[in-house]
């Protein structure tokens, strides 16, 4: 019987969810929020409260709403709020309308800061997704076989091969994940929006979501 490497199982167990999340993205329509056992397992692994968790759900939701009442079609942005931090990437046409976006972003209730990246330009072809949505899919398989840290404990995200990483994380991880995703092939830089906790406080939260599965 052949056996195979639990590494190499979880990478592709990681691959197969990924690449199933890429398909309403890649349609233009914003993703379809996780439900049931899927939406329960992540929120238990993770370091946030669950009811942060929730809140940032909705975050993202109300702030992509208004966006898109407030400028349709005119602008590609892709909103990711993590413990309602917030972060905009993507394309507006100027720095008139990049200004709105996050203007229409600290606006929506709850949201504690907003980082904004969004780049001045035309909007990206579906290509350019597609091949950031790949970039995001082989970091996040990295974070798996590295094993030096929590890779559910890194939110990952991918602009123009931009990759962005977010997260309650020491400096310790902070370091092994950035340096995991540089050295990914397609990534052009890393920008780390993390929020920093304390090795005793990653314990704490750490011994919190053992407890809780």
């Amino acid at each position: 019987m052949i056996r195979q490497n639990p590494s190499t199982g979880r990478r592709k167990a990681l691959l197969g969810l990924l690449a199933a999340g890429l398909v309403p993205t890649l349609q233009g329509c914003f993703p379809v929020a996780v439900t049931g056992v899927a939406a329960g397992a992540a929120m238990i692994a993770d370091r946030r409260t669950s009811g942060a968790y929730v809140e940032d759900e909705g975050i993202e939701w109300r702030t992509r709403n208004r966006l898109r009442e407030r400028l349709g079609d005119s602008v590609n942005v892709s909103v990711t709020s993590y413990n309602r931090n917030v972060l905009l990437t993507g394309e507006a046409p100027n720095e008139v309308t990049r200004a709105e976006i996050e203007r229409v972003a600290n606006t929506v209730e709850n949201v504690r800061a907003v980082i904004n990246e969004v780049q001045i330009g035309g909007i990206s072809p579906l290509s350019a997704r597609a091949n950031d949505a790949m970039i995001t899919s082989k970091v996040k398989a990295r974070f798996v076989d590295d094993q030096t840290f929590g890779a559910h404990h890194v939110k990952v995200v991918t602009e123009a091969g931009t990759v962005f990483l977010m997260g309650l994380v020491t400096r310790r991880e902070a370091d092994a994940a950035t340096e995991v995703a540089r050295t990914t092939a397609g990534v052009r830089k890393v920008v780390r929006v993390f929020e920093y906790i304390s090795d005793d406080e990653a314990r704490r939260l750490d011994a919190r979501i053992g407890n809780s599965k």
